[in-house]
């Protein structure tokens, strides 16, 4: 951190009232960013081209804009903790910066176009660069939460064939005790002020690092990045997204949904784990020029979050519907958000109740988005439209959403079937490419001429898309998708648990949360229950990542006896919604 701080150059940002009138000249006068042209693309109307970089073809620019200008901007990150750090970068600064990380990439790690690296960090500034920095050389990105165990780091590692890890001090233990069963990984790359044996550090190497880096070429189509994702069943699966798909496919979201311009500061709360954070806090914003602003907190705090938005000129605000559950519950008339215009969520479905009382306490209305790790944006709320409280708004472009039966027919609206996107002549290239190495599990998600979300819901007469459930297992809480197959493969392995299942149960908060129906081994059977369920619940945390234990344990005599595990959690989950 403070090699970083050291490095910035920039400090005094362009006037609100400046960035609004040069507004509409970046969108009509910068040829080089070609804004009508990639909406063209994003729309499906433009052919994809051949090669697209981020880095080059959107960061490199901005730069380039804000040289030309001859002043500085308003910053391309604006980063925060709480406790007086303060970082602030322009396009130009970040630019100097990442190409620096891109030759530790490149030099001292060793890693070549096509590898993958594991990154494992918290909301540092770090995490900005090495994104920057992975683009610029084409080495595949890894993000993981950093809630993972040695168990899942060293599933991810072996899974991946990642060559190198980058993470923290909290994390290293955890991968100096699974690393010498991963043989694939070469490189292990610490973001700290102290060093560790056998680590690359990476504060050293950056100060020694040349300053100049010369992009890579890289193919619209070229794999960029990988996300693990739960599924029904087995370990997580590796989502592969291109050049294009991440690139290119959010320019829209960030335009529309997002209602981004160079004026804004954007504050998006997602973990640097999942690919909201990657749409929220890269390319959503920074392909509009927009402030990337970010108050990095140990844990989820209302009051810090509220206070800051009090304090700091944050315009759109984006995080999970807990975090508004959460924030609704203070008296918010009490802060003056003098700045905030716009508020989105995304990640689970959030209550009509929750909306009501935002608005009515700030004025402000939120904005729901529905994604997924492999599709980016499906549908949407945006400014302009009617809302419809509980909807999920309708299909964002490029999609042609529909509602369809297990044949693939389209149902009148009203009628609730799986939410499908309708394919042409030719995948979307804002697609992912694949599940890597699971091509049986990448076909499956096609039915005739539609890609199958995974999810229910229904149409109304207007096109609007109502949320009714997964089709799978899948749980969905506080944002994060778990698998009930992990926790189920968990709770087996301590000696009180002869059988178990896990589904989602209702919460006010949280939206869902994780229950198990545990059937205990006879020995433990006359053991105290809520000691016991506080054992498993730790049990849990220490096998898996700590955001997947089960918040509710009920003990029974036994669990009802079908022909599937799915079968078996589809009935319990029915009795615990009260749907039969």
């Amino acid at each position: 951190m403070k090699i970083l701080l050291e490095f910035q150059v920039l400090r005094s940002p362009w006037s609100i009232q400046t960035l609004r009138r040069l507004f509409h000249q970046y969108h009509k006068t910068l040829a080089p960013l070609n804004f009508s042209d990639y909406e063209a693309i994003s729309r499906c109307e433009q052919e994809v081209p051949e090669y697209f970089n981020f880095a080059s073809d959107v960061l490199d620019k901005w730069s380039q804009i804000e040289k030309e200008r001859k002043g500085p901007s308003n910053p391309a990150l604006w980063w925060i903790n709480g406790k007086g750090d303060e970082i602030k970068w322009s396009f130009e600064e970040l630019g100097f910066l990442s190409q620096k990380v891109a030759n530790v990439l490149t030099g001292p790690c060793s890693l070549q176009r096509g590898d993958r690296a594991l990154v494992i960090l918290p909301q540092i500034p770090e995490w900005w660069l090495l994104n920057v920095a992975f683009i610029r050389t084409g080495v595949i990105i890894i993000p993981g939460t950093t809630q993972l165990t040695a168990q899942d780091i060293c599933y991810r590692l072996l899974a991946s064939k990642a060559k190198c890890i980058i993470t923290t001090d909290v994390l290293a233990p955890a991968v100096d005790l699974v690393a010498p069963k991963c043989q694939f990984l070469k490189t292990k790359l610490i973001v700290s002020e102290s060093s560790r044996a056998e680590w690359l550090n990476f504060s050293d190497l950056l100060k020694a690092a040349p300053a100049v880096h010369n992009c890579v070429k890289t193919k619209s189509q070229d794999p960029m990045a990988i996300y693990f994702t739960s599924g029904t069943t087995g370990s997580p699966k590796m989502v592969e997204h291109s050049y294009g798909s991440f690139g290119l496919g959010f320019f829209l979201c960030g335009r529309y949904w997002m209602n981004l311009t160079p004026s804004d500061i954007m504050w998006n709360m997602s973990d640097t784990a999942w690919v909201k954070g990657a749409i929220g806090s890269v390319f959503g914003p920074w392909f509009q020029g927009t402030c990337v602003f970010v108050h990095a907190m140990p844990r989820f705090d209302p009051r810090a979050i509220l206070n800051t938005l009090c304090r700091y000129p944050v315009t759109t605000l984006c995080s999970a519907p807990t975090a508004y559950r959460m924030l609704v519950q203070h008296d918010l008339t009490r802060y003056a958000f003098k700045t905030l215009k716009h508020c989105l969520t995304g990640g689970e479905p959030l209550n009509p109740e929750v909306m009501a009382q935002w608005k009515s306490q700030t004025g402000l209305t939120i904005y729901e988005g529905y994604g997924q790790t492999e599709i980016g944006m499906v549908c949407a709320n945006m400014k302009g439209m009617k809302i419809k409280l509980g909807s999920l708004g309708k299909a964002a472009p490029p999609y042609n959403v529909q509602i369809i039966d297990e044949n693939g027919s389209v149902l009148p609206p009203g009628k609730e079937g799986d939410i499908a996107i309708k394919m042409d002549a030719k995948r979307p290239f804002t697609f992912f490419t694949r599940y890597v190495d699971d091509p049986v599990k990448t076909a499956s998600t096609i039915r005739g001429n539609f890609y199958i979300t995974g999810d229910r819901g229904s149409m109304d007469e207007d096109g609007y898309i109502w949320f009714m459930g997964r089709s799978d297992d899948v749980i969905i809480s506080s944002g994060y998708r778990i698998g009930p197959f992990e926790i189920e493969s968990a709770l087996i392995q301590h000696p009180a648990v002869a059988e178990s299942a896990v589904v989602s149960s209702p919460d006010p908060i949280r939206g869902e949360v994780v229950k198990a129906f545990v059937v205990l081994s006879p020995s433990f059977k006359s053991q105290d229950s809520k000691k016991l369920a506080c054992e498993l619940q730790d049990h849990v945390k220490k096998v898996t990542a700590p955001y997947k234990y089960p918040r509710k344990i009920e003990f029974v005599q036994q669990l009802p006896k079908t022909i599937t595990g799915k079968i078996r959690r589809n009935e319990l989950r029915n009795k615990e919604w009260g749907q039969i």
